[in-house]
């Protein structure tokens, strides 16, 4: 066996059913599951009209790079959705089964493990999505985590030491971020590319929840970023998906873009990993990606829970609407995150994941302790209801 899946850790769902196992919910009532970030919606009809319709597709293999039709769709909505960001369908684009899995497989093409140095380094925000952890670990490289502060949860750069960055080959940049909802601004971004521009790490940025955002404030991405500072894409690859900004969790589908090099590089290792997109889900991807009412209507939902789910809290919590996402990042007032989601489990069979559960200890501690969050993925009355509950037994307790 592979000695460094010995590396792994749990993830944080398995960790907070570790947490919860001896505690019994109480008796007739449903579980409320707000830990988990599915999307809850109905899959958009226009998907899954394109999906059934192109079901003969099944008899067929697909390549690995996909269809023309579907990369261009990717570039013609990076072009609307990035003010007029310009890709090349051909090179500088590549269907992938959803963000998680791009994000762990070019890990891996990034990393060198046959290198007779000191390991490589990724860094990576805490806390954390945990494929980046679990990417670098399987690779051969080397974690460092650097610590995301309140009030924006938006990762310190300037306290990595010097050292740590000589041996970075990349850093992961999550944003909008999972779990806070902080997005990076135009002059973290500089601060981050001109970190590159002296050290030579790859980028590599998850923008899965682009698309979640509120008030018409649209989260500036790392391409579009580059471009309006008359930079190339160059050591630069984005990654995203179609699982919350179309509700289809399922389909599996997304597209990396970036540098050509890069992806030409990305291209090569998955089609030895066997990574083609079937063409059933790639039809339902340019229906996806060609379509934006969808998209406007999903927006709509999630604001409308958070306008009726937020002043609820707020009379117990510090709570405000996220820069982007569908997450409440809830400060929990004693500190204790743990004691908070096992009380919710117990007293109302409310599942909520501890934020501690979802960094790493360092020296400086861990940032996810004292906060929980919290995905408003269910229904409407279901997420109300359960913000009502949680009020009611921090009140008594």
């Amino acid at each position: 066996m592979n000695p460094l899946l010995d590396t792994l850790k749990p993830y944080p769902f398995a960790r907070l059913r570790a947490a919860l196992k001896d505690i019994p919910a109480p008796a007739g009532i449903t579980p409320v599951p707000l830990h988990i970030g599915e999307p809850k919606h109905s899959a958009p009809k226009i998907i899954t009209d394109a999906l059934t319709a192109a079901l003969s597709g099944l008899e067929k293999y697909s390549m690995t790079n996909g269809l023309p039709e579907l990369r261009q769709a990717c570039a013609n909505w990076a072009k609307r959705r990035y003010d007029g960001l310009q890709l090349d369908p051909e090179t500088e684009i590549l269907p992938v089964l959803g963000s998680r899995e791009a994000l762990f497989s070019f890990t891996q093409v990034v990393l060198d493990p046959t290198s007779d140095g000191p390991k490589p380094i990724v860094i990576s925000p805490n806390p954390f999505y945990q494929v980046y952890e679990g990417a670098t670990l399987l690779g051969g490289g080397e974690i460092y985590f650097t610590n995301n502060h309140p009030p924006r949860f938006t990762p310190d750069w300037k306290n990595i030491p010097e050292d740590i960055w000589q041996r970075t080959k990349m850093v992961f940049i999550c944003s909008p971020d999972n779990p806070s909802g902080s997005v990076m601004q135009l002059d973290e971004w500089v601060e981050l590319f001109a970190m590159q521009d002296r050290y030579g790490f790859v980028i590599a940025s998850d923008e899965c929840y682009s698309e979640i955002y509120f008030q018409g404030r649209k989260p500036i991405g790392c391409l579009q970023a580059a471009a309006q500072l008359g930079r190339s894409n160059k050591g630069i690859v984005m990654f995203t998906s179609l699982s919350k900004r179309s509700n289809v969790p399922g389909l599996r589908s997304g597209f990396v873009a970036g540098d050509a090099a890069l992806l030409r590089a990305f291209s090569l290792y998955r089609t030895y990993h066997g990574s083609a997109m079937g063409l059933p889900i790639q039809y339902a991807s340019i229906a996806a990606w060609n379509d934006e009412e969808h998209v406007i209507e999903n927006r709509r939902l999630y604001q409308e829970k958070f306008d009726k789910v937020l002043p609820i809290l707020q009379q117990a919590f510090d709570v405000h609407l996220p820069e982007a996402s569908f997450y409440i990042w809830l400060p929990v007032p004693d500190g204790d995150d743990l004691a908070f989601a096992r009380n919710l489990w117990q007293k109302a069979a409310i599942q909520v994941l501890p934020g501690r559960f979802f960094a790493r200890d360092t020296p400086q501690g861990n940032p996810g302790k004292g906060y929980v969050r919290i995905a408003l993925v269910a229904d409407i009355e279901t997420c109300v209801k359960a913000a009502e509950t949680i009020v009611l037994l921090y009140r008594r307790s």
